[in-house]
């Protein structure tokens, strides 16, 4: 091929986004945007259709990254992130309007939005089989990414980066293994806000976070360390002890099932405190909602233990209430919404949260640290892990103690870092401590979905984080 030809082979895949996945129309805003958005289907494998939702950069695109974000579950739809967390605009309680958000994430970055794995949202396969697991989940989203740069590859010179929170601790290390290995993405780094990052952590400083936050008492915290506790060191994750199954039974009650906001401690519980439980085919079902953002917590040996009393007859969901999906449900099951978003006739009923992909998904990994480890040993990317400091899910003490256990070499000792508010007064917005290439933050106020509750916090956060400033 002569020069002028590949001239007009390279003009003609320039901005080249597939004209009939563009958003031409969003019903709920008061004035469409002047930006770009896209939605559809990437197909995989011609069995798997991931549905997507794709937003150009505000202001001057040229130059911004791209960024993949990923919620987590297993089996919740990113597109909460979209419409709850740091979209470009939100969803308000009557589940028709959207409002234009002042902190969108898309003021600073191209930003692509995945419902993953298959069976979350409108994501779907002929077969219906929604049975997954850890490392096929990262295969598919390499492969959906590979697609949407085939669709769009205009944006495959871009820095880019990977994002998420929650179960996307594992979604988004393990992904980052597979375009690590690819020359041509452009990954610059990864982010994770309150990931799961390590079961062990995430149990053991769960039950110091309840303590130190008022949630035990001194009758039951004397019981964990007389019955959990030996020669200086706490494991409540695994104990066999059997006086130690009693008492984190009793944690996990309180934690969980009490009627305490799981996602935000000091945030209320959407439908109040659960009146009354019933149990459907030996399952604890709660009735205000049904949202399985994260936990599975505390489940190795002492769960077993605890099934064989009496006082567990039932084998128990945990399931907590206190996160109100109506709104966004409504938007997105609304047929002039599914129409805009190129939704396919036959798709199911939008959810925030699938049971379906939950219940058939399973769990490969229990640490995050040789994915980690892999990413640092090449010195290449920026990472990034934050949480809001009063999310009980994956609380903050935990995510510490994981970074902590990469043994890396400390950059800055742990301090606050600084933003400004709207009245243009310094505020902290949490503490940080950097290594080299990875960062640790805290988020203070926030709970476990950090742009939520602390919209103008997160969104300077994640400014410095992908132009390379210093925190």
């Amino acid at each position: 091929m002569g020069p002028l030809l590949v001239l007009l082979a390279v003009a003609a895949g320039a901005g080249a986004a597939p004209a009939e996945h563009e958003i031409t129309f969003l019903p709920g805003l008061s004035k469409q945007p002047a930006f770009k958005q896209y939605s559809g289907y990437l197909h995989v494998e011609n069995d798997k259709h991931l549905h997507y939702w794709f937003l150009e950069a505000q202001g001057n695109a040229a130059d911004k990254p791209l960024v993949l974000w990923l919620n987590g579950g297993p089996g919740c739809s990113s597109v909460t992130g979209l419409l709850t967390e740091h979209g470009p605009f939100r969803i308000q309680p009557d589940g028709v309007t959207l409002e234009y958000n002042d902190y969108a994430w898309n003021k600073l970055a191209h930003m692509l939005y995945l419902e993953s794995p298959v069976g979350v949202g409108y994501s779907y396969s002929e077969s219906k089989d929604y049975r997954t697991n850890d490392t096929e989940v990262a295969r598919v989203n390499y492969l959906a990414l590979k697609e949407f740069f085939r669709l769009y590859p205009e944006y495959s010179s871009k820095d880019f980066y990977i994002t998420g929170e929650s179960y996307g601790g594992v979604y988004i290390p393990t992904l980052a293994q597979w375009v690590m290995q690819d020359p041509s993405l452009m990954l610059k780094g990864i982010a994770v806000g309150n990931g799961l990052s390590s079961y062990e952590t995430n149990d053991n400083s769960l039950v110091y976070f309840a303590y130190y936050h008022g949630l035990l008492g001194s009758r039951l915290w004397t019981d964990l360390q007389a019955y959990c506790c030996s020669d200086g060191k706490c494991n409540f994750h695994d104990n066999i002890d059997l006086n130690c199954t009693l008492a984190m039974a009793e944690v996990i009650r309180i934690v969980d099932e009490s009627g305490l906001n799981i996602y935000n401690l000091y945030a209320p519980c959407a439908g109040g405190v659960p009146g009354s439980y019933s149990y459907h085919d030996g399952m604890l079902v709660t009735h205000d909602l049904g949202n399985r953002f994260i936990r599975q917590p505390l489940r190795s040996s002492w769960k077993q233990n605890l099934l064989r009393l009496q006082v567990a007859k039932n084998k128990v969901r945990l399931n907590p209430p206190c996160i109100n999906t109506t709104a966004p449900s409504n938007y997105m099951n609304n047929p002039q919404v599914r129409k805009a978003l190129h939704v396919v006739a036959d798709a199911p009923e939008w959810e925030m949260c699938s049971f379906a992909v939950s219940r058939g998904y399973k769990r490969l990994y229990m640490k995050m640290n040789d994915q980690y480890l892999k990413l640092l040993s090449t010195m290449k990317y920026r990472i990034m892990l934050y949480n809001g400091d009063v999310d009980m899910a994956c609380n903050f003490l935990g995510d510490e103690w994981f970074v902590e256990s990469l043994s890396q070499k400390v950059e800055v000792a742990r301090r606050p870092w600084i933003y400004t508010d709207e009245n243009g007064q310094d505020q902290i917005g949490g503490f940080v401590k950097e290594y080299t290439n990875i960062s640790f933050l805290t988020v203070k106020g926030a709970g476990h979905m950090v742009p939520s509750d602390q919209p103008r916090a997160a969104f300077n956060m994640f400014e410095r984080f992908i132009t390379q400033q210093p925190f």
